[in-house]
């Protein structure tokens, strides 16, 4: 088994002075303001150069997931390790996330009428369309160094995606493809054990738990298909539910700096919307929080202060 590299190591020392300047204009690009520096010199470059080593070329790409709740981190540390990847270590990668792959307006309205109002609030499983994440996997583990492959984009303020036209195009074909979703690798959860509501939202509007039980369900279909291709699960576990809520309202003000439309800026949620938002992906989030840590490859913490840290390695070791 590839041994996971140290910090303090020779080539991570080297590695991290060559991209330093690489990666903090990508944080620019990425709105992230104060980068801290161990969160490069620990973190993105040790991932990228374990991935490097523990996953050889081959002729199919590596299909790798980062999971955890709303806000930990999961798109931001891919981007990183993605740039490093590619333009460092010479591994092409791309990436999505199961927020670029969600159902149109008006196919989440047909849910909405036929099985319950609360289906057509994006986010929870049976809101994505899976088959199209499918598709994009296989059309870029198709491809040559010639294809052009666009890859689906959503605009979460106007919630729906942007015109096909607009797509990111990737061109070849990808040594990895990343995935960033906050249920990556979770299973249906039983309902023998099934609890009543778990927050406001749901009392309200699920009582009967027909909304909640509907996307569980959901969770067993093509979700599983998509999840059985990782060839890697890393996690990113936040300390408590309470972090979630807090870490979702700052991601929706990271978002509201990217956006010049006055128009746009309008639809950008404020603090108790988030909240109330969040409530939707509650139950699911106590699964995540509590069972993938068993599941993944990889585990790392972010704390109350944003650090991150690694948990458990891939031998199993904890930290």
């Amino acid at each position: 088994m590839t041994k996971f590299p140290s910090s303090s190591d020779t080539d991570c020392k080297k590695l991290y002075l060559d991209t330093r300047s690489l990666l903090e204009i990508h944080a620019k690009d990425m709105k992230i303001d104060n980068l801290d520096q161990t969160f490069l010199t620990d973190i993105v470059i040790p991932l990228a150069i374990y991935l490097d080593r523990a996953f050889p070329i081959r002729h199919q790409p590596y299909f790798i997931c980062f999971t955890g709740g709303q806000g930990s981190g999961k798109t931001t540390l891919s981007s990183f390790v993605q740039k490093v990847l590619s333009e460092s270590l010479m591994r092409s990668a791309t990436g999505f996330s199961i927020d670029d792959i969600y159902k149109s307006q008006e196919e989440r309205k047909v849910l909405a009428n036929t099985i319950h109002p609360l289906c057509y609030v994006r986010g929870v499983p049976g809101t994505h369309d899976v088959q199209m994440g499918l598709d994009l996997i296989h059309e870029l583990s198709s491809a040559d160094q010639n294809t052009s492959t666009k890859i689906p984009s959503f605009c979460k303020p106007e919630d729906r995606h942007h015109p096909v036209e607009k797509w990111p195009i990737y061109k070849g074909k990808p040594d990895f493809i990343f995935f960033d979703a906050w249920c990556g690798g979770a299973k249906p959860i039983s309902e023998e054990n099934w609890h009543g509501p778990m927050n406001d939202l749901e009392k309200e509007e699920d009582p009967d738990g027909v909304w909640s039980k509907w996307s569980n369900k959901e969770l067993s279909k093509d979700y599983q298909i998509l999840f059985n291709k990782f060839d890697s699960l890393i996690m990113i576990k936040v300390p408590n539910m309470d972090f979630v809520y807090e870490s979702r309202w700052i991601q929706e003000q990271t978002l509201s700096k990217t956006i010049t439309d006055p128009e746009m800026k309008k639809k950008i949620m404020t603090k108790d919307e988030v909240y109330r938002f969040v409530m939707h992906y509650e139950r699911l989030t106590h699964y995540v929080l509590e069972e993938l840590p068993g599941l993944s490859d990889i585990v790392l913490a972010r704390d109350e202060s944003f650090k991150f840290s690694f948990l458990r390695l891939p031998n199993g070791k904890h930290i």
